[in-house]
C-alpha cells in the first residue's frame, strides 16, 4: 500500500487513538470528555542514522516517506545491516475486541457506574475524609504497522479503569487511599464497592493507630502487590538492554550464567498474557512478543531488547520495542513483568519471622542497584503474627544483595494490573506481579 524506496529500511507505525474520561471531586464534575486523534510516524533508516516524521494527515504519509528519503544516503546493503536483519516480517491481523469494544460504552453508562460508586462508597459522615475522587477513564487504539521488509500488521488495544480515592486528615496527619480497578472489559468495572469501602476503613484505621517505626534493619515481608513492584521498579529495568549499550562496567556486571540471587527467585517478562495490561500482539517494530526469563533459579538467564540493542550485543529478539503513541520512538520497555510463585504459603512465612515488618502496600517506587520504595501500610510482625500498624517512610537496599536476601517465596500469586511505568519521557501500560517473600534484610526509616 506504501511504495518504499529502495536501498533504504523504513517503517510506517499508524494509529486511531480514542480516549474518554470523567471525574468527579467532592460531588462537582471535573472533566466529561471525549477525543479521538490519529497518526503516524514514518522512520527511514540508511545504516548511519535514523530520519523520521510523525503527521497527523494520513494521507502525507507517502509524501513523507518520500521526503526523509531523499535526505538518507542511500544503501544498496541495507538488508545485512545487523538490526535489519533481525526485524520481522508478519502479516496478521488481531482485533481482540470486536465483542466488548470499548468504544461502545455510552457517556451515560459511564456517568451511571461512576454514580453508583459514590452513592456507595462516599460517606460524608466519615470527619477524616477531607476530600474525595471518583473518575472513570478509556483507551482504544488501532494500530498499524508496515515495513519495506514486508510487514503487515494490524492490531487493537484497550483498557479501562475505575477509581474511589480519598484524602483524610487523621490525628493532624494527612494521608490518602482508596482503590483503582482496571480491565481491557467494561463488565468487569462494576461490583467492587465492598473492597473500596474495606480499603477505606483500613487507612482510617491505620491513621488512627499507626505509630512510628523505629529506624533500622528488619526482616521485611512483602506483600504480593509490593513483589511485583520491586521485580518491575528494581529489577525489570535493570534488564532493558539500552540501558547497557553505554555502559560496560554495567555489561561486565550483566554476565548471562552469573548467580545474581537466591534459588527460590525465578523473574520473566512476557508481552503474550492476554488480557493483562502489558500485553501485546506486536511490538512497535512488528517482533512477536516472547516470554524471557530474565532469571531462573538465582541464575541470570536473560536481558529485554529491541532489534538495536540485540544487534550490538549478539542477542535475540524478546518483542520489547515499545512506544507510548505514534509521537514516540521504540525504546527497549518491559511488558508483563513477575516473579514466579514458590510452594511457601504466606502463613507461614510470617509465621517464620520473631521481630520484623510486613509491608501490605506501596505508594511507588525507584530503584537500578539501590533501590527505594515507599510504603502506605505497613505492620509490625512480633511473634510470627501480624500486630500494630506502623508509619514507614522508605525501604531501601542494594538490588543484587535483596535478591540473595530473599529467602521464602509465597505460593500466593497476584498481578497488578493497574500500573503505567514512565521511561525516557514515555508512559506504557504495563503489568506487574509476584507472591509474598521474606526478606532478611532491608533498611527501613
Amino acid at each position: 500500500m506504501y511504495r518504499f524506496p529502495r536501498g533504504l529500511y523504513a517503517d510506517i507505525r499508524i494509529e486511531h487513538i480514542s480516549n474518554a474520561n470523567y471525574a468527579v471531586q467532592n460531588g462537582e464534575v471535573k472533566q466529561n470528555s471525549e477525543t479521538f486523534v490519529e497518526g503516524a510516524m514514518i522512520r527511514v533508516y540508511d545504516g548511519r542514522m535514523w530520519y523520521s516524521s510523525v503527521t497527523n494527515d494520513l494521507d502525507s504519509i507517502q509524501a513523507e516517506l518520500d521526503g526523509l528519503a531523499a535526505i538518507a544516503e542511500a544503501n544498496e546493503d541495507i538488508e545485512n545491516d545487523p538490526a535489519v536483519k533481525l526485524y520481522e516480517v508478519h502479516k496478521d491481523k488481531v482485533l481482540h475486541y470486536g465483542d466488548n469494544d470499548i468504544r461502545k460504552v455510552t457517556r451515560r453508562q459511564r456517568e451511571a457506574l461512576i454514580q453508583g460508586y459514590i452513592d456507595a462508597c462516599i460517606d460524608d459522615s466519615i470527619e477524616e475524609v477531607k476530600q474525595w475522587y471518583a473518575g472513570y477513564s478509556h483507551s482504544y487504539t488501532l494500530k498499524e504497522f508496515y515495513s519495506s521488509k514486508g510487514a503487515e500488521i494490524v492490531q487493537d488495544y484497550q483498557q479501562c479503569a475505575v477509581y474511589i480515592w480519598y484524602d483524610f486528615m487523621i490525628n493532624g496527619t494527612p494521608l490518602s487511599g482508596g482503590k483503582q480497578y482496571q480491565s481491557m472489559d467494561f463488565g468487569d468495572l462494576p461490583g467492587h464497592e465492598d473492597e473500596v469501602i474495606a480499603r477505606r476503613d483500613k487507612v482510617i484505621d491505620f491513621g488512627r493507630n499507626a505509630v512510628d517505626v523505629e529506624p533500622g534493619s528488619y526482616v521485611c515481608v512483602l506483600a504480593p502487590m509490593v513483589t511485583g513492584m520491586f521485580t518491575h521498579e528494581c529489577f525489570g529495568h535493570k534488564s532493558e538492554a539500552d540501558y547497557m549499550l553505554s555502559d560496560k562496567t554495567l555489561r561486565d556486571e550483566w554476565v548471562m550464567g552469573k548467580k545474581v540471587g537466591s534459588e527460590l527467585v525465578s523473574i520473566f517478562d512476557s508481552g503474550d498474557m492476554f488480557p493483562h495490561r502489558g500485553c501485546i500482539a506486536y511490538d512497535d517494530e512488528g517482533t512477536a512478543p516472547r516470554e524471557t526469563w530474565l532469571i531462573k533459579d538465582g541464575v541470570l538467564t536473560g536481558r529485554l531488547h529491541d532489534a538495536h540493542s540485540a544487534s550490538v550485543m549478539g542477542e535475540e529478539l524478546t518483542g520489547n520495542a515499545r512506544a507510548q503513541d505514534f509521537g514516540c520512538s521504540p525504546i527497549v520497555r518491559m511488558t508483563n513483568t513477575c516473579m514466579q510463585a514458590g510452594d511457601t504459603s504466606p502463613e507461614d512465612i510470617i509465621a517464620g519471622v520473631e521481630n520484623g515488618i510486613y509491608i501490605e502496600n506501596v505508594i511507588h517506587g525507584t530503584g537500578f542497584s539501590t533501590f527505594t520504595m515507599v510504603p502506605s501500610l505497613c505492620y509490625r510482625i512480633r511473634d510470627g503474627k501480624i500486630a500494630e500498624p506502623l508509619r514507614v517512610n522508605v525501604l531501601s537496599g542494594s538490588v543484587f544483595q535483596t535478591l540473595f536476601d530473599i529467602d521464602a517465596v509465597g505460593n500466593d500469586f497476584e498481578y497488578c494490573d493497574v500500573s503505567t511505568c514512565g521511561k525516557g519521557g514515555q508512559w506504557m501500560p504495563v503489568t506487574d506481579g509476584g507472591p509474598t517473600i521474606r526478606v532478611r534484610s532491608l533498611s527501613v526509616n
